[in-house]
Order: C-alpha cells, then structure tokens, then sequence
C-alpha cells in the first residue's frame, strides 16, 4: 500500500482540498441534528417568528456551504483519481513500450488492454474515494455514537446492540461479493480476447463461413460472465435487502422507545427527531463501507497487476556499460549463435558475418530460423547462447535505441496504423519534410497511386489499412524505409506482395538505396535474389549451403532442387 501512496504525492495540495472538504461535510451533517433539536425545543416554544426565520436562514445557509463542499468533493475529489490514473496509465504504458517480443508473446491484447483501462479506472477510483470515505465513515460512526449518548444513554445503547450485527452481515455478504468480483476480473480478460480475434479476424471468419462457430464461442464466454456478474449481482442484493430492512427495523425500535421516552418526559421532542436523524446518519458509513468493500477489491487487484507488469522486467535491455553507437556499420558477426524458444531449438550454432556493402539473401523451409536470424540483430530478441558483434563489439554493448536507429526492417506483414498515408509513411521519420516524404512515395513506386486519391497523401487508410490492398501496405512499408534511410536493411519476404512489374521496379529503387549499406534479405521467390552477393540456405536452425546463386546452382543441392521445383510451378 506504501507505494500506492507515492503516487498522491505530486497532488497534495488536491488531497487535502478533497480529503479536507470531505470531513467538513461530514461534521456539518453530525451538527445537523442538534441544531435541529435547538430549533424545536428552543425557538418553536418561544414563538418568536423573526428569530425562527433567522433560524431557518442559518440552515439554509449551512446546507449551502455543505452542497459547495460535497461539489468540491465530487469534482476536485474525481480530479485527483483522474490524475493518478493518468499517471500510472503512463508509467504503465512506458514500461510496457520497454518489454520485448517474448512479452507480448506470452500475453493476450485483450488482457493487456483491460490492464491500461478497465484496471486502472478502478485504480482511480480507489484513489479518490478510498482514504476520505474510509477516514469519514469512522468519523461519523464514532461521532453519531457520541452525540446519541448525550441525547440518551438508554436509547443510545439499545441502538448500539443492533448496529454490530448489522456490520457483521454487511461484512459478510461483502466477502461473497468481492470474490464473485474477482472472478469476474478474470472473465472480462478472457471476453476481451474473444472479442479483439474475432472483430480483428472478421476476414477470416467470413472466409471460412465460420460466422456460426464463433457465434456460439462468443455467446459461450458472454453467458460465463453473465452468470459470474449475476452471483456477484445477488450476493449485493442480499446485502443491499438486509441493509435496508435493518436500517428500517432500527429506526421503528428509535421510533417506538422515544415515543415512549418522550411520554415520560424523559427526553425531548426536539431530541427525540434529533436521535431519529443521528440514527439515520449512523447508516449512511454502511454505505460508505459498502462502496469501499466493492471499490478495494476491484482497485487493488488492478493495482496488483499494474505492478506485476511493471515488476517484468524486459529480457532485452540497456546494459549498465551500454554506449551510443556512432559508427559507420563495417561488419555484421553471428558467432555460434544458438536460439530457444522454450524447450525448442530455433537456430543452432550458427555462425557467418556480413560485410559492410553486402547483400545477403536467407532461403530455405518455413520454420527454419530466417525470421529469427533476422529478428535478433535489432535485438528483439537475445541469443540463448553466442553473440551478435557489431564492428567487432557485441550488440549488447550498443543502446537499444542507437542500434536500432541503423536498422530499417520491412515485413511482408505490414502494420498500419488507422491514420492517413502521409502519418503512415512518416513513421519512418517523425521529422520528415513533406518534401522527403514524397521523395520516399516516389522510391516506393507509390507515386501513381497516391496520384489517384482524391485526398492524395493525406487518404485515411483505415484500422490497419484495411483501405489498402496487400501490394499498397508493403510499398507504405517500403517507402518507411527509404524515409529512415538506413546503413542496414532487413527485407523479410519483402516483396513477395507485389506484381511482378512493380517488383522489378521496387528491386532497381533497393538497389540504388542498398549501394554502400548492408542488407539482408529473407525471399521464397529466388528470383528476386539472384544478383546478391550471397545467398544462405537455412534449415533446421543451420547453414546447409552458403555461396551465390551461380555456384549453388553449379552444387545442385537443396537450393538447386529449391529453384528448380520453382521453376516448375511457374511453368505449369
């Protein structure tokens, strides 16, 4: 709990508006009642109308000042929740920009989403109602008892005898509540994930005419959190229910024993309305109370797993020796690297070294390491074992940011975001001019195209760039690249999207960009690698055959039979 209280810390001055304000108005409504008593015992006999009018004024004017503090409560206070939600939404977010692929791997969107929102709502509503309601309800408990034995001790311990039991079982069933409420945390995850692959796999979906399937799978999850929200529901029912009918069945024994009192004058009209009112006061903490037991579990475990998350650390980060890199890219090293995933082996011993200026080529089987070769060098990953040198130093000796800085990297599968072309195409660049960009649209044979919209550049692409077709995205990835300008290049299945007369055109525009720069390339068309200066045939997380295209078609080995079985399917 220590450091949930570190983040009330840059908003004091808040806290104690809110907090302060907060107890204000819970004295005034204490004080209510016995001005109320002083108003029918002292000013109602005496008849004097102008002081009862006054009387009346100061009332109202209390109640005025109290409604200006229950505003600054409900505004100021909800401020201060807003604000500390903020912030942990921000450190959340930044720590999460940190961690690296296996993260993201190991965890669904649809959970990590529910942490940066549904989670930290709840977080800020703790923050705002926790501390002031838990500090007003005790107050007022405590207040209400002692102002009712100094109305009437009688009374006032006979009421004592039934409000413990009334707190038992609010206690109770809050406890049944707060564990429905947790599983129901658990349920919105799930739901969440259910929900983000079908709406994100629409396509497909349809494609398969699977709408039935994933109907039945969704009205499966959707009734598993309708009957956990509705347990939850009738535990608060019945602790609402008893609430209520206890609340009433005090008030009727108030109700019958100061009548009674007030017969024997044992205790005055004006008291006996003000025990009336401290009684219906003393209620009002359960409500406190209650709120607190909903809001506590929902806001804590929120907390829990914010600081679970920000408790991973990233597998890959800056070393505490780790310098910017400077250089100029002369030679790419991977030596004896091997890479598990898991219990399996991804690539296995391998080493080779790329010369400032080459152009390397990957082929082989899916599943063979390519991507993984590719994946480590920017350091998305780490080698289980070996190392990646860079000018002879090991990549991890380099900041994350500036090694990454000297990498530009296009994947057959684009991402977009759901902006415009022009917001897209700069991400390669934030400080691009408009000039640099359409020079990169202009490399990227996008130029025609873009010639083509009515709103040019600026054309929204839609969620993922579901506007676009497969061959438009991989240009929109490849203009990126000619925009961050990079010294090494990474092509994974690059063009494999493309027509083959804007291939030839995308391959002349890589190679007037790849002169002086180091790249490597990850192809299943062979023909689109022939004029690079190696190519590597990977399989099982090995180099098999390494050397150009002429002399692997001179070995007539598995990259022969690769080509050969290619050609074959062109022909046909």
């Amino acid at each position: 709990m220590k450091s949930f209280f570190e983040y009330y810390k840059p908003y004091k001055g808040l806290f104690i508006l809110d907090f302060g304000s907060a107890v204000f108005v819970g004295v005034l409504e204490l004080i209510f009642p016995l001005m109320t008593s002083l108003f029918i015992d002292k000013l109602l006999p005496s008849k004097d109308w102008p002081n009862i009018v006054l009387g009346a004024v100061g009332l109202f004017l209390v109640f005025g000042f109290v409604t200006l503090l229950k505003f600054i409560v409900t505004y100021w206070g909800h401020k201060l929740g807003t604000n500390i939600e903020r912030d942990i939404r921000n450190e959340l977010y930044q720590h999460m920009q940190r961690l690296n692929f296996g993260f993201f791997d190991r965890n669904k969107t649809g959970k990590l989403m529910g942490r940066l929102t549904n989670d930290l709502m709840d977080i800020g509503e703790l923050a705002h109602h926790g501390p002031e309601e838990v500090f007003v309800a005790v107050m007022t408990v405590i207040g209400a008892l002692i102002i009712m034995l100094t109305i009437d001790v009688k009374l006032a311990l006979i009421t004592f005898c039934i409000v413990p039991l009334i707190f038992a079982l609010t206690l109770y069933f809050n406890r049944k509540m707060t564990t429905q409420f947790r599983r129901l945390f658990g349920n919105v995850s799930a739901f969440n994930d259910v929900i983000g692959e079908t709406i994100g796999g629409i396509r497909l979906v349809q494609a398969f005419t699977n709408e039935r399937y994933e109907n039945e799978r969704f009205k499966e999850t959707n009734e598993d959190f309708r009957r956990t929200k509705l347990k939850a529901y009738n535990y608060m029912s019945w602790n609402t229910s008893i609430g209520y009918i206890s609340q009433k069945f005090t008030l009727i024994i108030v109700l019958i024993l100061g009548c009674y009192f007030v017969l024997q004058n044992m205790m005055s009209y004006g008291e006996f309305v003000a025990f009336i009112m401290i009684t219906d006061i003393l209620f009002k903490p359960l409500q406190s109370i209650n709120l607190i037991i909903e809001l506590f579990p929902k806001g804590i475990a929120g907390f829990s797993n914010f600081k679970e998350i920000m408790a991973t650390e990233p597998a890959v980060k800056d070393s505490a020796h780790a310098v910017s890199f400077e250089q100029i890219p002369e030679e790419i090293v991977y030596d004896h690297v091997t890479f598990k995933y898991g219990e399996q082996t991804i690539l296995d011993n391998l080493s080779f070294s790329i010369q400032r200026g080459e152009h390397i080529a990957l082929v082989g089987p899916s599943g063979g390491g390519k991507t993984t070769i590719c994946s480590l060098l920017p350091r998305f990953y780490d080698p289980s074992h070996g190392e990646i040198t860079l000018n002879g130093q090991n990549i991890k000796d380099y900041t994350l940011a500036s090694l990454r800085k000297q990498i530009g990297i296009v994947q057959q599968d684009v991402f977009l975001f759901s902006g415009t072309l022009k917001e897209n195409i700069a991400y390669g660049n934030l400080e691009a001019t408009d000039e640099e960009i359409m020079w990169a649209v202009e490399q990227a044979q996008l130029k025609a195209f873009v010639d083509t919209l009515p709103e040019g550049i600026n054309t929204i692409v839609g969620e993922r760039g579901t506007k676009l077709s497969g061959g438009q995205k991989q240009r929109v990835s490849i203009a990126r690249m000619f925009l961050k300008n990079p010294p090494i290049i990474i092509l994974d299945e690059a063009t494999s999207a493309l027509d083959v007369e804007t291939e030839n055109r995308i391959q002349a525009a890589f190679k007037r960009l790849s002169e002086g720069r180091t790249t490597l390339t990850i192809a299943h068309r062979l023909s689109t690698i022939r004029d690079v200066d190696r190519i590597l045939f990977i399989e099982n997380g090995r180099i098999v055959e390494s050397g150009s295209h002429d002399d692997l078609i001179a070995q007539q080995g598995k990259y022969y039979r690769l080509q050969q079985a290619q050609y074959a399917q062109v022909m046909s």
